[in-house]
């Protein structure tokens, strides 16, 4: 029978995806790219979607904005076009840039009244601090790919999260973590017995988009 939510005391967000309109933000930054080259925008955020990840893989500890810098200039290798060093770090800095969802900060601000807010992420610690500025509240815990040295869907950032819990006051029994990727987020979490709740920000669109 599932809980009802006032079982739960904190809860985990993704950011990139659920929090933050991440492909609105690619897009800004790759789009004209892929029209100067007469490239479909979503087949150019799919490609992005499975390189990003095996950088990921291949360089765990590697900071998220050459993660990205690296993506493109795979994308680009794969498709026959040189991606200059300048646009690619470009590009790779621009995270900070990325807009909210536009129901983000009202309903974090809501959240935050009623519980702890915790923050488990795929990007370094910089680029976080630039877009939490624009979600409006302070979270409780936050945990970044670059604090524990591997991306999500590895299970040592989510066993990251359990251990630092205790340090806000929160405990693993009464945590529910929110995201929008079942690859990176909801498949990692059920497997260690974490309850979650999905955010489905493409149903409008169809398809993974930059989510493999």
């Amino acid at each position: 029978m599932p809980r009802a939510i006032s079982d739960y005391r904190t809860l985990s967000f993704d950011c990139y995806g659920t929090l933050i309109d991440w492909e609105t933000g690619i897009e800004v930054e790759l789009g004209p790219w892929a029209a100067r080259h007469e490239l479909e925008f979503e087949a150019v955020l799919a490609s992005f979607g499975q390189v990003e990840t095996q950088v990921q893989q291949e360089s765990p500890q590697m900071r998220y904005p050459q993660v990205l810098a690296e993506a493109f200039r795979r994308i680009g290798r794969g498709l026959g076009i040189e991606v200059g060093d300048e646009e690619a770090e470009e590009f790779g800095g621009s995270v900070g840039g990325w807009p909210p969802f536009p129901d983000s900060a009202q309903a974090l601000r809501e959240l935050k009244a009623r519980f702890r807010l915790a923050i488990l992420s795929n990007v370094d610690r910089r680029s976080f601090a630039l877009s939490s500025e624009k979600l409006g509240v302070e979270f409780d815990l936050v945990v970044t790919a670059e604090d524990v040295g591997s991306y999500k869907p590895d299970q040592r950032n989510f066993l990251a999260l359990f251990e630092r819990l205790p340090s806000i006051g929160g405990e693993r029994s009464s945590l529910l973590h929110v995201a929008q990727s079942l690859f990176h987020d909801h498949e990692p979490a059920l497997a260690l017995g974490l309850e979650t709740v999905w955010i489905d920000r493409r149903a409008a669109r169809g398809g993974s988009g930059a989510t493999p």
